[in-house]
This record gives structure tokens, C-alpha cells and sequence, in this order.
């Protein structure tokens, strides 16, 4: 088996990333509005991992986190949403957001804490994400806001 590779997402990665956030159940909304933000893990030949962001001023919406279930434990997805991170930090972003149904503690090794949907700043709740889970009273149930200072 090969290395993972890590690498800035390609217009011919959009079906691939699609494909992944659907197999864990992810929406895959928006991939090509926002690709130049998207990352993505490669190991032979294959794209075994991704995540991406939405900048909205300095804050930016951590969205469609997803490795594939051969990767999990061995790093490689704190290794995606840690560069993730630091590449959005290093653009000027100065806080984060997500929504996750079942990875808070995932995220908590980030630096992000559970919230309330009122906490997302102004320039943040045009996400779709935002606008989705505050809009759906059934979603509330299920998903996590979370946000984090950079």
C-alpha cells in the first residue's frame, strides 16, 4: 500500500469527493462553489479523504469532513482537518464553525466547543449549512454546532 498523499482538490475530484460524502452519509452540496477550499487525501490512486471550507469574512464554516473507514485511527484525518485549518488561519480567518452529527469529540481536539446556532456570527449563518439546520426543526435534534477561535 502507498503513501497518503495530501493535495489542494481538482475540478476532476468533484464526483470522487461526492461520492465519499454520500457513503458516510454527508450532504454534497456545493462542492464545485467552493473546491478552491476543498483538500483532499489520495492514497493509490484513490481519494480516501476530503474537507473543506466556506470563508465568510474571518470566520469560515469547517464542512465536509469525511476519510474513508480504512483510514480511521491512524492520523491521517487529523492530519487533513488540522491543515484545513491552519491553511484558513493563515488566509486571515479568525474563527471557525461546524456542524457534525456524530464527531464532536473529534473536533474538540481542534479547539472547537458545542454551541447554539445563535452563536454563529452574522457574516457565518449565509452558509446553506446554517441556513439548512436552522430552517429544519427535525435536524436540530441530530446536529451539533461547533465553533472554534484560530
Amino acid at each position: 500500500m502507498g503513501a497518503v498523499g495530501l493535495r489542494g482538490a481538482r475540478d476532476s475530484d468533484v464526483v470522487a469527493i461526492e461520492a465519499l460524502l454520500k457513503t458516510e452519509m454527508l450532504p454534497a452540496m456545493e462542492i464545485q462553489e467552493w473546491l478552491s477550499t476543498f483538500w483532499v487525501l489520495e492514497k493509490d490512486g484513490g481519494l480516501v479523504g476530503c474537507a473543506g471550507t466556506e470563508r465568510y469574512g474571518e470566520a469560515i464554516v469547517l464542512r465536509s469532513v469525511a476519510v474513508d473507514p480504512s483510514l480511521r485511527g491512524t492520523g491521517e484525518g487529523e492530519r487533513l482537518v488540522g491543515h484545513v485549518l491552519n491553511d484558513a488561519r493563515q488566509g486571515g480567518a479568525k474563527r471557525a464553525y461546524l456542524f457534525t452529527g456524530s464527531a464532536a469529540g473529534f473536533f474538540t481536539r481542534f479547539g472547537f466547543e458545542r454551541c447554539e446556532l445563535t452563536d454563529f456570527e452574522a457574516a457565518a449563518r449565509e452558509s446553506w449549512q446554517w441556513r439548512g439546520v436552522s430552517s429544519q426543526e427535525s435536524l436540530k435534534a441530530f446536529i451539533t454546532p461547533m465553533r472554534a477561535n484560530l
